[in-house]
């Protein structure tokens, strides 16, 4: 009888449910209808969907410049994070063979590296996961679409496939999270016709030998770190500065590691065409800004990372008055995520200002989903959101760079606590240690609250995520020097920090 009751109980939740929702889309085909199925559509999707929702997600992959393309989950799980850390991973194991020795392990033979191995079992995760995300959506009673997706007003999408079947679809709410795809240089000869990006690097068949890296972002050292560290001859070709937007002297550290490991830079130098011999080599010429002088080297592929564009000219987003940053192409956003036109928000890379991270866009659209449902009024907080650059010495960090600490509080308001360190597992292999170092800015008065943190040694990911709660938190020098390390670890340096300005770059 009781479980009659609780059967009957339940009917009663799942057909006022039914009811709630049939009323709540009304007019509309869907209450929701998300363009883009990266990891912020997608989340945001699956959340409203469990609030009672019904949702849609359109999702369409245009081939990279070279024809690569992939499938449902975006940047991230496709061409970003996922294979970038697994490749990464698979440097370090290189590294970790010849530390391997030193501890008493006996490795017989020359120890090499094969590509397509590692690709092959890269790729076959990554379809894993696009399988996985498709499950999902189903599980969770999200309509997924393969259609790229173009605004008609404020209420209705036109999704067109492959084939060029056109679908037209109304919905209540729009959520645009279309992300962004790497840019060419448009003033290079040769760059498109001969060059990859990051969106064709993890899907290559065959190792990309001898390589240029154009640029010196996150992605183009990350990708030239693990090159290097798989043994492949690798250069980056930096214009001005590496990892613009982060603390300069961290970068320092990071690049001067990297030289020391096996990367090679052309600094000041700009690239000005890219032939390809008969050979099938690619000479690449460039100018050193500095001196004025002209040089040629050949390779085997050139990547470029010189940064990325937003995916928003194709959504008609002027048909309906969407406004967009004259300067970067982004949306427009307020603090809920609304663009100009209410009913249509914008989140994770195309929204203007945002970090461009998967965590956060995740983050922002369970937050968004949560709103649309009625049921929160919680805003994305984009404050203190800690980071990882994967390079061969791992450099992570939250909070203020030392220069963004020193503009906002001036000079004399900070104090720097700061110290080399060498990680215990880099003793007995004799690995270089001199770039492994810790940086916390304060503030100078008061209970010295911890403005920003920096962390440049092995699993820094790691190490930063607790820390990052720390600073959401509030956490103050004297908390952190009251706080016992876990011993003998890395993390626990940041326990035993001196007091001394550096100077910031």
């Amino acid at each position: 009888m009781a479980a009659l009751c609780r059967g009957s109980q339940r009917w009663k939740r799942i057909h006022c449910f039914h009811v709630f929702k049939r009323k709540f889309t009304g007019k509309h085909d869907y209450d929701l209808v998300v363009i883009g199925g990266g990891s912020g559509g997608l989340a945001c999707s699956k959340e409203a969907a469990q609030l009672g929702q019904k949702v849609a997600v359109l999702d369409y992959v245009e081939p990279s410049a070279k024809g690569t393309k992939w499938g449902l989950g975006g940047t991230c799980v496709n061409v970003g994070c996922i294979p970038k850390k697994l490749m990464h991973q698979a440097a370090l194991l290189g590294t970790a063979v010849k530390d391997a020795q030193k501890y008493g392990w006996q490795i017989s033979g020359t120890v090499s590296h094969d590509w397509s191995t590692m690709a092959e079992a890269v790729q076959n995760y990554v379809k894993s996961l696009n399988w996985g995300h498709r499950v999902q959506l189903q599980d969770k009673k999200v309509t997924y679409l393969n259609l790229k997706g173009t605004l008609v007003d404020k209420h209705t999408i036109r999704g067109l496939s492959k084939a060029g079947k056109e679908t037209i679809l109304t919905a209540k709410n729009i959520v645009l999270a279309t992300g962004g795809r790497p840019k060419y240089p448009s003033n290079v000869p040769g760059a498109v016709e001969h060059g990859i990006t990051s969106d064709d690097i993890f899907w290559l068949k065959k190792s990309p030998g001898k390589t240029l890296v154009v640029g010196a972002s996150y992605v183009a050292l990350e990708c030239a770190g693990f090159l290097t560290g798989i043994g492949l001859n690798t250069t980056v070709m930096v214009r001005s500065i590496a990892l613009r937007g982060f603390d300069q002297q961290m970068a320092g550290l990071v690049t001067d590691y990297m030289e020391s490991y096996g990367t090679r830079f052309e600094w000041k130098s700009v690239p000005t065409r890219v032939e390809r011999l008969s050979s099938g080599a690619l000479k690449v010429t460039w100018t050193n800004t500095q001196t004025g002088c002209e040089h040629s080297d050949t390779f085997d592929s050139v990547l470029w990372a010189v940064g990325r564009s937003p995916e928003t000219k194709a959504l008609g987003l002027d048909k309906v008055g969407v406004q967009i940053s004259k300067e970067t192409g982004k949306v427009i956003v307020g603090a809920d995520e609304s663009s100009s036109v209410p009913n249509i928000y914008a989140f994770g890379d195309i929204g203007e200002g945002r970090p461009e991270l998967t965590p956060t866009a995740i983050k922002a659209g369970r937050l968004l989903a949560h709103r649309l449902a009625g049921r929160s009024s919680e805003l994305m907080n984009y404050d203190n959101v800690a980071t990882t650059v994967f390079t061969p010495l791992e450099y992570g960090c939250v909070g203020l760079s030392e220069v963004e600490a020193e503009r906002r509080h001036g000079k004399d308001g900070i104090e720097v606590y700061h110290a080399f360190y060498k990680p215990l597992e880099f003793t007995v292999s004799q690995r270089d240690s001199s770039q492994c170092y810790i940086k916390v800015i304060c503030e100078r008065e008061g209970n010295q609250k911890i403005l920003g943190l920096h962390f440049l040694g092995p699993n820094a990911g790691e190490v930063l995520q607790g820390f990052s709660l720390a600073l959401q938190c509030g956490a103050t020098y004297p908390q952190l020097t009251r706080t016992v390390g876990i011993h003998p670890t890395s993390a626990e340096e940041l326990m035993k920090l001196s007091s001394s300005l550096v100077p910031a770059e």
